[in-house]
């Protein structure tokens, strides 16, 4: 399916919605983990939250590469979403290697980031009507990051 297809329409597509909210799971339950836990676990719930964190950042830079592959022949300066798709992964790294409380509170604004960068690169990609879905997913995302940031 072209993409121009799958872009005007996520109502059509209660998988990926279903998807995407599931993939929060992780996110919200290691968010409020950390606040439960004995404080000799809180420091490997943190990293554990990080680390996927970390990932979905890498996800959202991944998704770019797709978006520049399906756009290479009708669009050769498509290099900008190659280009972007790299950096939620460069951005997010720092975060595993900072200290708990300060490395969920820089990923959590690099998801936010991430989404302020797609707002644009979205749309003119024809995927606007996406920016929905992606605004609820990424505010859930940050905001878990910042509360479990707020444990430590």
């Amino acid at each position: 399916m072209p993409l121009s297809d799958a872009g005007g329409e996520p109502h059509k597509h209660p998988l990926i919605h279903r998807l995407g909210h599931a993939g929060l799971i992780p996110l919200v339950g290691l968010a409020l983990l950390v606040w439960l836990v004995t404080p000799d676990l809180q420091s490997w719930v943190a990293l554990a939250l990080a680390s996927y964190a970390a990932l979905i950042a890498s996800f959202l830079g991944g998704i770019h590469w797709g978006i520049g592959w399906s756009q290479l022949t009708r669009a050769p300066d498509s290099k900008t979403h190659f280009l972007w798709g790299v950096m939620p992964s460069l951005l997010a790294w720092p975060g595993l290697v900072m200290p708990p409380h300060s490395g969920l509170a820089w990923l959590g604004l690099v998801l936010i980031v991430c989404y302020l960068v797609d707002r644009k690169l979205y749309a003119q990609a024809g995927l606007g009507a996406w920016l929905q879905l992606r605004f609820r997913l990424s505010a859930v995302a940050a905001l878990s990051c910042f509360i479990g940031a707020g444990a430590l």
